[in-house]
């Protein structure tokens, strides 16, 4: 094995000189191997006439000058700060627009969160050349959403932080990418940070894709370094460039054209889509063969192999953050097309005159599930406009056309349905929409999906990685001994923090992220992602170890009844607050439920000397996010989400009713 890997890569100026780093013999580098560079930019070839002749800033119709791909990276490594970069630097954006932060993140939650939900598309124009990129979630909850863009790319542009290096998600996103043959541009992002460690994070890089069965080719990765951030890359570390130059070459240089068919008859499949009140339905794929232009005729085959008639009226083409309509496109281009009545996922579209379909694009299944019910609590239908099941049964259907890693299933019940995806966030982010969008519902405590997988009960594991202080190390390992986590390894970085690997059954994730935010003082942070299903482990786990304080009347909480209990426990309501019998007010203290009375007033008296009256200092009550409220309930309590509210409650409100339920249990 050699000691020095190849770092690949030209110079700025496009020379094709080669550099070698020497990285730590510590760890396993990369083998040598000289790889194959274009002398030249096709821009510049003398055989490529179209984008020879092309005026400055006009992009050319011709495959050769297409490049089409998708940036993949852990969730906050700067996949959408990078796009903002390109799309400002290659021009694309009005200079004299205001600068936009996180252009792509249009969605109001992904906004609010600083995350990005779904994967978006959008187009640069570079040296005559039109590079197609898609922006895609970082959250494993979101995979699907990755697995599914990948078809439409020849090449990805993996991400990786130049402190972190890779984390969870970014074996996953790599992972998916290996298995379609995709061959990655590696970007070590944020080297402008503190504590960078560029050497440190190619070496974890390049194990993490020899642990991954990479081919040669994959390995043989070219790399950059970059700082989304401040906008400048280059092939050194040491020696940056004063723009994003360096990283367009190598997208150029490194990432096929497509390798299409633009003579054979139309095909297109359906990998995204999107709505607007004015066309209505808009699918969004790459065209795999052929052209099309608009008010064209095309047959619609579905992934069930039905089959049916349509007319795609325009034909869309992104540019910057608009969506340009164009009379043509041809193979290899990524288009929106309207016109096609209720279209799906993986449908795809064809010439009439040859209708075949394209092998159905497949998502990891579902892990994690979780029960929707109507809300029945006493203060139901104040806040929201839609209550009924017949409401919320279709607008979770109408979320299953484009959320293709969800299922719902409906049950023996009217006013219950099973909904299942891929972890906690992925369906708290449908009820934070549900409920913006004005339903009322009540969630039940997220469980995981058990598989029978040769005869044994199997459940879902997850690789978790934790970065903790040091002097919390002790705390969190018996957390996690206790969710039966098992370690895997542990690596301090000598800076008085330690990074902890764990295998721990998903279940035992579920609650965890307040028990680790309260141990660490905020301090810490914390990765997870699906691995893989192991045989169950019995007994319970991560079940919240305190009792509720359960309100035995209905009204408005009254502060001195408040005073009283903050001693018994945390509370989740403040005074003023409506409440009715069978809802949580706030967590116990102990183990056990408490029924309590927050609407007691203090007693009328004759003596009215003054100062006899005491202050009432109440704590501040604790309000619980979306997220926060799922994780803290046990199995016999709900999550009444409203518009305006988020209360937990019991699901027998009634005190006589729960104990008599608990005697049939026992």
């Amino acid at each position: 094995m050699p000691a020095t890997p190849a770092n690949t890569g030209t110079s700025s100026r496009g020379s094709g000189a080669f550099r070698t780093e020497t990285l730590s013999s510590a760890v396993r580098v990369r083998p040598t191997k000289t790889p194959t560079w274009p002398t030249t930019h096709p821009a510049l070839d003398n055989n490529n006439r179209d984008a020879r002749d092309a005026q400055p800033g006009q992009v050319v119709a011709g495959v050769e000058t297409l490049r089409n791909i998708a940036i993949i990276a852990h969730v906050d490594h700067g996949k959408t700060t990078l796009v903002d970069r390109l799309l400002q630097q290659s021009g694309t954006l009005d200079a004299r627009a205001a600068p936009i932060e996180r252009a792509m993140d249009s969605n109001e939650i992904e906004r609010e969160r600083g995350i990005t939900i779904l994967s978006k598309t959008t187009a640069i124009s570079w040296r005559n050349y039109r590079i197609n990129i898609v922006d895609t979630p970082g959250h494993a909850d979101f995979g699907g959403e990755v697995e599914r863009v990948l078809s439409m790319v020849d090449s990805v542009l993996l991400l990786v932080d130049a402190v972190e290096g890779p984390m969870p998600q970014t074996r996953f996103v790599t992972q998916k990418a290996f298995a379609q043959g995709l061959n990655p541009i590696v970007v070590i992002n944020k080297i402008d940070r503190d504590g960078a460690r560029p050497d440190w994070v190619l070496n974890e890089t390049f194990d993490l894709f020899d642990k991954l069965d990479a081919s040669d080719e994959q390995l043989d990765f070219p790399v950059v370094y970059a700082s989304a951030l401040y906008g400048f890359a280059g092939l050194d570390p040491k020696s940056m460039g004063e723009d994003m130059t360096t990283l367009l070459e190598t997208i150029v240089e490194h990432v096929p054209p497509p390798q299409v068919d633009r003579d054979g008859p139309f095909q297109m499949q359906v990998s995204s889509l999107d709505y607007s009140s004015y066309v209505g339905a808009i699918g969004i794929g790459r065209i795999e063969r052929g052209s099309v232009r608009t008010n064209t005729p095309v047959t619609v085959v579905s992934r069930t192999g039905a089959m049916r008639n349509a007319r795609v009226l325009q034909v869309l083409r992104s540019e910057g953050l608009e969506r340009i309509e164009t009379e043509s496109a041809s193979a290899g281009d990524i288009v929106a097309v309207t016109g096609v009545e209720a279209p799906n996922i993986s449908d795809t579209l064809c010439d009439p005159a040859c209708p075949e379909a394209l092998p159905p694009l497949t998502v990891d299944e579902p892990t994690v599930s979780m029960d929707f019910l109507v809300n029945t609590s006493p203060l139901a239908g104040r806040d929201g406009k839609f209550l009924t099941s017949r409401q919320i049964r279709e607008r979770l259907m109408r979320e299953l056309i484009h959320n293709v890693a969800l299922r719902v299933d409906e049950t023996g019940d009217a006013d219950r349905f099973l909904v299942s995806g891929r972890g906690e966030l992925h369906l708290a982010i449908l009820i934070e929409n549900m409920r913006r969008e004005g339903y009322e519902l009540a969630i039940s405590r997220p469980r995981v999906i058990l598989k029978d997988i040769d005869g044994q009960l199997c459940e879902p594991f997850e690789q978790l990685i934790v970065d903790v202080e040091e002097r919390n190390q002790g705390t969190i390992m018996e957390l996690l001994g206790a969710r039966r986590g098992a370690l895997s390894d542990m690596r301090p970085d000598g800076r008085g923090r330690v990074r902890l690997d764990y295998t721990i059954p998903a279940r035992g994730l579920i609650g965890f992220r307040t028990d680790f935010l309260t141990s660490t003082s905020g301090t810490g942070l914390i990765y997870h992602n699906f691995s893989h299903y192991g045989p169950c482990s019995e007994g319970n786990i991560a079940q919240r170890g305190n009792g509720a304080l359960v309100s035995n009347s209905a009204g408005k909480s009254v502060g001195f009844a408040l005073f009283n209990l903050q001693e018994r426990g945390k509370l989740t309501v403040g005074p003023g607050e409506d409440i009715y019998e069978g809802m949580i007010i706030g967590i116990h203290a102990r183990a056990n439920d408490l029924v309590v009375n927050p609407m007691k007033a203090k007693h009328l008296t004759n003596i009215r000397a003054a100062g006899t009256d005491e202050n009432i200092l109440l704590t501040p009550p604790m309000r619980l996010t979306l997220e926060q409220a799922l994780e803290i309930i046990d199995d016999d309590e709900l999550v009444e989400v409203t518009p305006a509210k988020i209360r937990l409650r019991k699901k027998l409100l009634k005190e006589h009713e729960r104990k008599r339920a608990s005697r049939v249990a026992s």
